[in-house]
């Protein structure tokens, strides 16, 4: 059986790293998770260092007072002045981001849903914090009350824990969610080509006439795409690490931020890594084995590459607290597990949950693969 099992073994990798195809998805695909992460290190640093002279133009549709000019000045926002009409020329033409009209004491920002637009919302919204509390400093100075006893009635300081740098959290996530997608992408070629590509070429028939156990040949060919997973996921994840090394000197954002992942997140992900390989391998090969075509089984595996990344990823961003019930959920549990432990949460049982669950659900999966092989029906 050993002997059978290691030449099947032997004849898939052989076919697998002798295809173009199968090699790009292996190796290729991890070169596109560096890539990502600087894309969005660039975009999250443009976003928080963006230029003034992007959102600063305003518009006021009534007489400035002089402290509303020296504010102005002061925050460097490029004013016009005019009637409502010529105004509202102005930001219709693009001309200006937002402008303001007053009645009474009551002023009012009028914007646009553009990202412009939306900048110079809170841009003048400080500005009017800023009016405002100048305002009530001088009419209490003028009715004899101490201004600063009065509106610094309290204090309020931010002091942000090293680990709870937003961007930092997020990409530290994202980019393990990357490598959990990688992962996918790269099974589903090898699957699709060793199950539905040989039923299309007739060479699974004839693999089965062999005097060789269905079982032997469903091993071989499960343990060579995982494998091949395996690569994909240790590569990309060496890469992810690389990545995030030199992104965190590169970009402002992660300044003082704990952006590289700790040893036991290395650990733990490496676990994930080959657990994972071992579980989306054989989804892969049993979906797969149901299809008569290459392109059928192509078209049927294409949702589990969406599978692996939106849960973890909407997850994230509601920031749904991990519990031993999701610890079950496969794809979710591997991804909020390892965000736990990138934010020094260990949880011992949470952690067995996954692992154990996992090896549960490999199981199954190899026992219908299995099952699927042993039937006549897997040919036609």
């Amino acid at each position: 059986m050993k002997n059978n099992l290691w030449i099947i073994l032997k004849k898939e990798l052989r076919e697998l790293f002798r295809d173009k195809k199968s090699l790009a998805m292996m190796l290729v695909i991890p070169i596109f998770i560096p890539c990502i992460i600087l894309m969005m290190s660039f975009l999250f640093e443009s976003q928080v260092n963006q230029d003034i002279s992007e959102y600063n133009k305003v518009g006021f549709t009534y007489t400035l007072s002089d402290i509303e000019e020296n504010l102005i000045e002061r925050l460097d926002i490029e004013a016009y002045q005019g009637t409502e009409e010529e105004i509202k020329s102005l930001y219709d033409n693009g001309e200006i981001y937002v402008y303001v009209t007053k009645e009474e004491n009551n002023y009012t920002i009028h914007s646009s849903s553009s990202e412009e637009s939306m900048y110079a919302v809170t841009f003048m919204e400080r500005f009017f914090d800023t009016y405002k509390n100048i305002l009530q400093e001088k009419y209490l100075t003028n009715e004899g009350i101490n201004a600063s006893e009065v509106l610094n009635i309290i204090n309020v300081t931010e002091e942000q824990e090293e680990e709870d740098f937003y961007f930092a959290s997020y990409m530290q996530n994202y980019a393990f969610l990357f490598v959990v997608m990688a992962i996918t992408v790269s099974a589903t070629y090898p699957s699709t080509d060793t199950t539905a590509g040989e039923k299309e070429r007739g060479t699974l028939e004839t693999l089965l006439t062999f005097p060789i156990k269905s079982k032997d040949i469903i091993l071989g060919k499960y343990l060579s795409v995982t494998l091949s997973s395996i690569i994909t996921g240790v590569l990309s994840f060496i890469l992810a690490i690389v990545t995030l090394m030199i992104t965190k000197n590169m970009f402002s954002i992660y300044e003082n931020s704990a952006l590289v992942y700790s040893w036991q997140a290395i650990v733990l992900g490496l676990l994930i890594i080959i657990v994972y390989s071992f579980f989306i391998s054989g989804l892969c090969i049993a979906i797969a084995s149901k299809s008569k075509t290459f392109k059928e089984a192509q078209s049927a595996l294409t949702p589990l590459t969406f599978i692996s990344f939106f849960p973890g990823m909407i997850a994230f961003m509601i920031s749904i607290p991990t519990n031993n019930l999701i610890a079950f959920i496969p794809f979710l549990n591997m991804t909020m597990i390892f965000t736990d432990i990138t934010n020094g949460i260990y949880n011992i049982l949470q952690i067995a949950i996954l692992f154990l669950s996992s090896i549960i659900y490999i199981a199954i999966v190899l026992a219908i693969i299995i099952k699927q092989y042993d039937k006549e029906k897997v040919l036609f």
